[in-house]
């Protein structure tokens, strides 16, 4: 596997130029694809369809789509595949397959919103990694805007003081966060020469395998619904919502995902990926009539300062 060394965000330039805006625009982007999976799986989930069904047919779905964009983008360079073969592989088994499967238990001995908590304090682990792997010290600025963004997470995910804790949920969730750090760090680095849309479609490929593979052996059940979803009283025939899932949510969002993770650097992008969450927010107010609380608008105020306050000190650090 490609050992990522640095930061792929560490000129003042790249921060403040137009790689920087196309960058943030892509990790928008990016989070309001992430986002939208949740509420087209639960119109699917509330019909009585299986986690493990939905998230196959979402990854296997999203590999077919972009494979041949993923082959094309090499223009005859296959050597990249045979010099990259490690960083596909664990792109796929972490980044992708891992932090699908590890969530997907976890929410199975704890609720959602503990989980999610858990899984999303991913940006807070690739900045610990960088500080103590690499010696890139965050700012004073980027650590406020840390605590920030955390503060405004567990206010929007609505986690309950109190809670019941089950250490195999926390366990899995743990897991999750993992693979969720290490996309953010594979995706990164620049150094490999490999396309976005390559890493994107092998790391999808692997990613189907793997989860075909815990299907098989039954690790990860696979229950389908043969009736229409439903999204805030609207039926729709369940093909849409799966085909939304593998284009939108899968092959759009990793290959926007990427590209932006490689204008920011790790750091960066994982802090605007936070937005996923608000995307969340919106799209199950749009699709199921799910609407906010005020506290959850008072988390989203938080994420987005501790965002801002992330990218001005990582530009400060960079000048």
């Amino acid at each position: 596997m490609t050992v990522v060394t640095h930061d792929s965000s560490g000129s003042g330039a790249a921060l403040a130029g137009p790689g920087s805006l196309s960058g943030v625009a892509f990790a928008v982007a990016s989070a309001l694809s992430f986002g939208l999976s949740g509420t087209l799986a639960r119109g699917l989930l509330d019909t009585g369809w299986s986690p493990g069904a939905v998230t196959l047919i979402r990854i296997g779905l999203a590999a077919v789509l972009v494979a041949p964009f993923g082959i094309f983008a090499l223009r005859g360079r296959w050597q990249l595949l045979r010099r990259n073969a490690g960083t596909i592989v664990g792109y796929g088994t972490c980044a992708v397959a891992g932090a699908q499967f590890c969530y997907f238990s976890a929410v199975q001995y704890m609720q959602v919103a503990p989980a999610l908590l858990i899984e999303f304090t991913a940006p807070a682990a690739v900045v610990a990694w960088l500080w103590v792997r690499h010696g890139q010290r965050p700012s004073p600025v980027t650590l406020l805007g840390i605590v920030l963004a955390a503060l405004g997470l567990v206010l929007v995910v609505g986690l309950v003081s109190g809670a019941e804790v089950s250490v195999a949920g926390v366990l899995w969730a743990l897991g999750a966060m993992v693979g969720c750090s290490v996309y953010f760090l594979l995706s990164a680095d620049n150094g490999s020469g490999l396309p976005p849309l390559t890493l994107a479609a092998g790391g999808l490929v692997v990613a189907a395998v793997l989860l075909g593979l815990l299907a098989a052996v039954g690790a990860l059940p696979m229950v389908l619904a043969g009736v229409p979803a439903s999204y805030d009283g609207v039926e729709v025939a369940s093909w849409i919502p799966l085909l939304l899932l593998g284009l939108v949510t899968a092959a759009m969002a990793y290959t926007l995902g990427i590209a932006a993770i490689r204008r920011l650097g790790s750091r960066v992008a994982s802090f605007v990926g936070l937005t996923e969450v608000l995307a969340a927010l919106g799209w199950s107010w749009l699709l199921l009539a799910e609407l906010p609380t005020s506290v959850q608008l008072l988390g989203a105020l938080l994420i987005v300062l501790g965002v801002g306050a992330v990218k001005l000190g990582e530009r400060r650090v960079a000048a």
